[in-house]
């Protein structure tokens, strides 16, 4: 929460809301004024007329000069935007992490699905890698024996056989290891956004009744008397913070989404049946690994990038997709945004 920061008005969809009327307000008094000069004149020639004209100019003065009256006046203007804009798009907190909760479920689907074509074409290419280890040593050997009967011919085409198969393997090993990076990663990101979205879940079954409560007890009115005294508005502090779980959701999300798109482009410019691939793919995937830190995967990011390169690490193909499961002693990731 310490780290979230929120949108100025002006910058939230309300705020374009109010910046439009509010010009319009502008430009309407500006037009009803040069159309009626003469009327105004007039006006200011009566004396009752004049009273009330300063009254009013008196009253506007004082709620721009008066803080509390300013903030006031704020509050009220930036709910009533708040009102109009949310009957044209999703602007509550509740709502927006429900929406995100849908998203994160239809992700980790096709996720899961990723998982799984990967999973396959890594078995095919491990495959392709060890019979062309089978055949390098059988060309290698028939190269040898040809040496022996002094076949040079036949020697010179084993051996060179030999060496396009070896030249071929190196570029799969290193492809492979590049589909191993991505098989690691997509894993432990299904596996924390499994959990993320466990925690939202709970977050937003909780706090939409807290939310439902502090409303209630607490009307705009109240909210608008704690601002003139000075009091911080608890339903704004409480919504705050579901924006702020929100905003960490957005970002995470998309972090997913935007990996899961680096992982099908990689797949889908692999050709196993010719050995060939687009560098575009691989580009795409280098380019990720270069990235800052991860969102979803923290720390972890640079052990699995270690992981992958590790000869020692062997990967188990065979072992199913781990499943995220929370333990007892958990702590929600959000609780902390509301304390």
């Amino acid at each position: 929460m310490s780290e979230f920061k929120p949108k100025p008005f002006w910058q939230r969809p309300e705020g374009v809301t109010g910046g439009i009327i509010l010009a319009g307000l502008v430009l309407g008094g500006g037009f009803l004024l040069a159309t009626n000069i003469a009327a105004i004149v007039a006006l200011f020639s009566n004396v009752l007329y004049l009273s009330v004209l300063l009254l009013a100019l008196g009253a506007i003065i004082f709620m721009v000069l008066d803080p509390k009256m300013r903030a006031l006046v704020s509050y009220m203007y930036k709910s009533v935007m708040r009102w109009i804009t949310g009957l044209f798009i999703q602007i509550d907190p509740i709502g927006i992490l429900k929406s995100y909760i849908d998203d994160l479920k239809d992700n980790l689907g096709k996720m899961n699905k990723q998982i799984t074509q990967l999973r396959g074409q890594m078995h095919k290419l491990k495959e392709i890698i060890l019979n062309n280890q089978k055949e390098i040593k059988s060309n290698l050997s028939m190269a040898s024996q040809a040496k022996q009967n002094d076949k040079t011919q036949i020697m010179i085409l084993k051996s060179r056989k030999a060496g396009r198969l070896k030249e071929s393997n190196m570029k799969l090993e290193d492809l492979y290891r590049k589909m191993e990076i991505l098989y690691r990663v997509l894993n432990k990101m299904y596996e924390s956004s499994s959990i993320m979205l466990e925690d939202v879940q709970d977050q937003v079954m909780v706090k939409e009744q807290e939310r439902k409560a502090i409303r209630a007890s607490h009307s705009a009115m109240k909210s608008a008397m704690q601002i003139i005294s000075g009091d911080k508005d608890r339903r704004a502090m409480f919504d705050q913070a579901l924006e702020a779980i929100a905003d960490d959701v957005s970002q995470k999300v998309g972090e997913m989404e935007r990996f899961m798109e680096v992982s099908e482009s990689f797949m889908s410019s692999i050709d196993l049946q010719n050995g060939v691939f687009e560098e575009e793919g691989m580009k795409m995937l280098e380019k990720w690994e270069k990235e800052g830190a991860s969102l979803l995967l923290g720390d972890e990011k640079e052990s699995l990038l270690l992981q992958a390169n590790d000869d020692n690490d062997v990967l188990d193909l065979n072992a199913p997709v781990k499943q995220a499961v929370r333990a007892t002693s958990h702590k929600n990731q959000y609780d902390s945004f509301f304390e």
